[in-house]
């Protein structure tokens, strides 16, 4: 495994391609090179036990590559490294769904509100012949290839109070992220969103600018919001999901062996990741459990949550949109 963290964060794009890190660049050894980009810090289930994976994985293949890893945004943020993919000076990417529904609108349903009922409902779907058109629909829409989905973690709340139906959350301002698919979230669960930058959002709860938010256990945790915030309550709103995405450029140079053992070690890694995420949640679950640091409200109406969101979304999405949220439904 090649794990590049020297000087990629000072660099620009453009700089690291001319140095053989995008669009399938020469190493050292003349071999071929990919850069593998994402946003999460280096002990992240999607670092540790995601990309760095993929890294080994290909390179044990021996198929004349190797995989630079670029983690904790140091090839830009999420847009900006998803436009690098799109014109081929960064390789790979790991995107949440909402993220690329910036350029291409209906893959951002992924995220929408219970359009999952758990990781196997999801992994089933993107699995199936009835995830092709969305796949295909995504690629030709941008000129980058969807390798495969990993599990994020499911989106639970935090207030200073407990949620656990959705007229709890009346007169609450929630924090949502400022993207299209998380705003209908807000309206399909009945909350008032509010927008605020991800890294402002503790100072938001811990000053009342905000009365509460949204996120995956790990994240409440490693972001220590679970010191502002008294209650979580486990909707399981949302089933996080972030995809693996590859340059068309870059992949059309890559051998027939090239892309098969990257799409392997992609794919394989996918299990492990999961793991990897629910292992992470569970220890920090028992570690509240113990410490008291947050009471965990778990008695949750979440059919009445789901059954609301569902009713919004068939209502308020409209053509390629509409039709992949009730594939999602039809998968189940």
């Amino acid at each position: 495994m090649r794990t590049t963290l020297r000087w990629a964060a000072v660099l620009p794009v453009a700089a690291l391609t001319l140095a053989g890190c995008g669009s399938g660049g020469e190493s050292a050894d003349d071999g071929l090179t990919l850069s593998f980009a994402n946003s999460y810090a280096q002990d992240h289930p999607h670092t540790r036990c995601g990309i760095d994976v993929v890294a080994e994985k290909v390179e044990k293949a021996d198929v004349g590559m190797t995989v630079d890893t670029f983690p904790n945004s140091q090839l830009g943020g999420n847009t900006e490294t998803f436009a690098s993919v799109m014109s081929g000076d960064i390789d790979m990417d790991v995107q949440g769904s909402a993220a690329l529904g910036s350029t291409y609108e209906p893959i951002g349903v992924f995220d929408a509100a219970y359009a999952f009922d758990d990781a196997d409902h999801l992994f089933d779907f993107f699995d199936s012949d009835a995830s092709e058109k969305i796949k295909t629909d995504f690629e030709e829409a941008t000129g980058a290839k969807i390798l495969d989905v990993w599990y994020f973690g499911d989106r639970h709340f935090t207030a200073n109070t407990a949620i656990r139906k959705p007229a709890d959350l009346d007169g609450l301002r929630m924090r949502f992220p400022d993207s299209p698919i998380y705003l209908q979230n807000a309206k399909a669960l009945g909350a008032d969103a509010t927008t605020v930058a991800f890294e402002e959002v503790y100072l938001a709860l811990q000053q009342g600018t905000a009365d509460g938010q949204e996120n995956p256990i790990p994240t409440i945790h490693s972001d220590n919001f679970d010191e502002v915030q008294s209650h979580i309550s486990l909707t399981s709103h949302q089933i996080g999901s972030q995809m693996i995405v590859v340059s068309g450029k870059t992949w059309q140079k890559l051998s027939a062996k090239q892309q098969e053992a990257l799409q392997t070690a992609v794919s394989e890694t996918r299990a492990q990741n999961r793991e990897c995420i629910e292992k992470a949640e569970a220890e920090i679950v028992d570690e509240w459990k113990a410490n008291g640091t947050i009471e965990i409200v778990d008695d949750v109406d979440t059919e009445a949550f789901r059954s609301q969101a569902r009713d919004y979304f068939q209502k308020n999405l409209e053509g390629d949109s509409l039709a992949l949220y009730q594939a999602f439904q039809e998968a189940r």
